[in-house]
């Protein structure tokens, strides 16, 4: 019995609480650091920041839990962001529909060519993030597109009348929908299953292609709408927008407990990997850091995530 539990906590145990164990240790540390880090505005600011990883991290659970990768986050949040600047003059606070298309036919195109094309997700998603750079680049010719209208902007990026940002509510809508889509619908089993094994799935009957398919074209919605709150906060969109920030996501995702290999996963254990990511970045900001030290920082974090999280269930290997 007293084997089993060790090995209990060396295991399982060690994986699930490892993004609140360093969650802690960095707010210690930062706190130690720098007097104003556990303050009250820095909190606001941290909650104002997190908003479009951990909208896109909802996206991405989803597709990391099947098994696959998605690298066209920033690219989609971008075009989606520009589309969305573009509308805003005709159609206002309405404008929020566009960034739900752009993001779901983005999303689409991925699970098309990924699922029914059989291109490696990885291969597949590299090759739309440079595509749709692209296109992002030939729409705006690299000039930022204002967004000027004052309804909007209070909508997407304003605060409300209790003092927290709108941003935050949105943010939560994206929350509670990514739980109830995974936790308590079928949808949610079949992407596990699908992860844990899709031969085994197909003889359960589960249509694995409309799952991967699914999968990406929810990350696409939230890749969307993350894209306009991102363009409202900073009052344009610009061609370079989320440039590089698949790796926040994917760090954000692999650290909250869900594997690359897929099948295992939650709602809750991504929002944790998004605040160890956020307050990650808040706290070397505050120390000065240079952001070519805090890549290698962040990118020595996958890579302890993934060593973490490789034996959860079998060896880490994207489809």
């Amino acid at each position: 019995m007293g084997e089993k539990l060790k090995e209990r906590f060396k295991g399982k145990a060690f994986r699930d609480y490892f993004p609140i164990i360093f969650l802690i240790v960095m707010c210690i540390v930062f706190g130690f650091m720098n007097k104003h880090f556990l303050t009250w505005h820095n909190f606001t600011v941290i909650l104002t920041q997190i908003v479009t990883l951990m909208v896109c991290g909802m996206g991405l659970t989803f597709v990391i839990m099947t098994g696959s990768i998605d690298l066209s986050v920033g690219s989609t949040l971008a075009i989606s962001a520009v589309v969305t600047a573009l509308a805003v003059p005709k159609f206002g606070i309405f404008s929020i529909f566009f960034a739900v298309l752009v993001g779901a036919f983005a999303g689409l195109v991925n699970g098309v060519i990924f699922a029914i094309g059989r291109v490696p997700s990885f291969i597949a998603t590299l090759g739309t993030m440079t595509v749709t750079r692209g296109i992002v680049l030939i729409i705006t010719q690299g000039v930022p597109i204002q967004i000027n209208d004052q309804s909007f902007l209070q909508v997407y990026s304003g605060k409300a009348v209790i003092g927290m940002p709108n941003t935050a509510f949105f943010m939560i809508g994206a929350i509670v929908l990514a739980y109830i889509f995974l936790e308590k619908t079928p949808f949610g089993k079949e992407i596990r299953a699908v992860g844990g094994g899709e031969r085994v799935a197909e003889l359960a009957g589960i249509k694995v292609t409309k799952v991967k398919i699914l999968s990406y074209v929810w990350a696409g919605v939230m890749f969307g709408i993350a894209g306009l709150l991102q363009a409202a906060r900073v009052m344009a969109a610009t061609a370079t927008l989320g440039e590089g920030f698949e790796m926040d996501v994917i760090t954000a995702v692999v650290v909250g407990g869900t594997p690359m290999s897929g099948g295992v996963g939650s709602i809750g254990g991504t929002i944790l990997g998004a605040f160890v990511i956020q307050i990650l970045s808040n706290g070397m900001n505050m120390m000065g850091l240079s952001p070519y030290f805090q890549s290698i920082v962040k990118g020595s974090i996958l890579v302890l995530a993934v060593f973490i999280s490789i034996d959860r269930k079998k060896k880490t290997q994207v489809k």
